[in-house]
């Protein structure tokens, strides 16, 4: 056995041997290739989110034809791959729509300079520049309590447990369409779907308003339903945690209902959400975002951190629900560029963005006024830091399945 062992053992030597000038030539080889290729792999693309939102606050630019060409133009030039038009805000819609006409909560229409449609002229200049549309539904299930939605269907509202129906947002007073109301999840999915299938998009996004601020819930309708399904009616204490696991299962479930008529119409839309950080979202908002990724019904993820100090900032996107999600989906992070009363530099902007691509992050603007126009700095300091920032442009795969 011992003799058969050293034979064996000898013989393997003598093959090791006897391959060692094959690998030494492999090793040549490959370190040749490699070096003859480096130059060209140092320029394949990066596969990351550089998105801006685009806001209400630049209708200006929206509503005229050659604005919007030279924004696409510059953006394509920035190496920006993503616009979030906004299409959804204080309960009137960005475009023609059926759906609201039928709610009665629009009686006018956007339309641009030369009376054309603006979401359908932004989608297509985007995609002439290479650039991915996702129209972004702003305000949710949140609009103002003098709205047309808001005074023409009072009995779509929630409630807090004092009976009041409003709240202090950054958009001001506003009210809450109940998310567990049948009638109003109807009315949101029938304006998205029309949006998905009216408009050559390449997604839909649903921001930190898609969910409901954890005082509400108190409403008739509600409370018949949390005590018809658990025997109790809902605690006082509007934190309770079964009370409020119940409100975010409910909105989750409407959420994967959501994403599955969008995906009936067009399968390769993506289905993009930027919620805040998760322990706020979810026990403040009752927004699992968490739940829907782990559901597979989220195709991006963007998470607003808008934060001044850069300690705060590089906190805020180290967390690990963060981390998970970039083993899933493409991931970014919402950067602050400045609001009209608040500006913010681009030495800050520069600072965030590097620290989110040190994480593999992608990251997305909010908005695109102050990426240049309303900031502290001048036009052209402002487009050569963000042309730092992306040097090379970052590709990212147009899922458009046609209308």
């Amino acid at each position: 056995m011992m003799r058969s062992l050293r034979s064996t053992k000898a013989h393997a030597t003598r093959s090791l041997k006897s391959f060692f000038p094959i690998l030494a030539f492999i090793s040549f080889i490959t370190a040749l290739l490699l070096n003859n290729f480096s130059p060209v792999m140092a320029q394949l693309p990066r596969q990351e989110i550089r998105g801006v939102w685009i806001t209400n606050n630049d209708f200006n630019i929206l509503r005229d034809r050659a604005k919007v060409q030279s924004a696409m133009t510059q953006l394509q030039e920035l190496n920006f791959n993503t616009i979030y038009p906004v299409v959804w805000n204080s309960g009137y819609v960005m475009y023609p729509s059926a759906v609201a006409q039928r709610a009665g909560i629009q009686p006018f229409v956007f339309r641009g300079s030369d009376g054309h449609d603006i979401l359908e002229d932004l989608i297509t200049q985007a995609h002439r520049r290479g650039l991915l549309a996702i129209p972004w539904f702003e305000f949710g299930f949140m609009a103002p309590p003098t709205s047309e939605l808001a005074l023409e269907h009072p009995q779509w509202l929630t409630q807090k447990r004092d009976g009041s129906q409003t709240s202090i947002s950054a958009a001001g007073e506003v009210v809450w369409l109940n998310p567990f109301l049948p009638e109003v999840q109807q009315f949101i999915t029938n304006l998205v779907v029309e949006t998905v299938t009216q408009y050559n998009v390449d997604g839909i996004q649903f921001d930190d308003h898609m969910s409901l601020p954890h005082e509400f819930g108190y409403d008739p309708y509600t409370i018949r339903l949390y005590t018809q399904e658990t025997k109790n009616r809902p605690p006082n204490n509007p934190n309770d945690q079964a009370w409020v696991k119940w409100r975010a299962d409910k909105i989750t479930a409407f959420m994967v209902q959501l994403n599955q008529a969008v995906k009936a119409r067009k399968p390769n839309a993506i289905f993009s959400v930027a919620p805040n950080y998760y322990d706020f979202a979810y026990k403040f908002q009752l927004q699992d975002w968490l739940a829907w990724m782990r559901q597979n019904i989220v195709d991006e993820l963007i998470v607003q951190i808008y934060r001044p100090d850069l300690e705060s900032f590089v906190s805020n996107i180290s967390r690990r629900e963060i981390q998970e999600a970039q083993q899933m989906i493409p991931t970014g992070i919402g950067v602050m560029t400045g609001l009209r009363n608040r500006p913010v530099s681009i030495q800050q902007i520069k600072a965030q963005v590097r620290a989110a691509q040190a994480r593999g992050l992608g990251v997305t603007f909010f908005y695109y006024e102050t990426l240049w126009d309303s900031a502290p700095e001048p036009a052209n300091k402002r487009i050569a830091g963000f042309k730092s920032l992306f040097p090379v442009p970052a590709l990212r795969s147009a899922l458009r399945s046609g209308n």
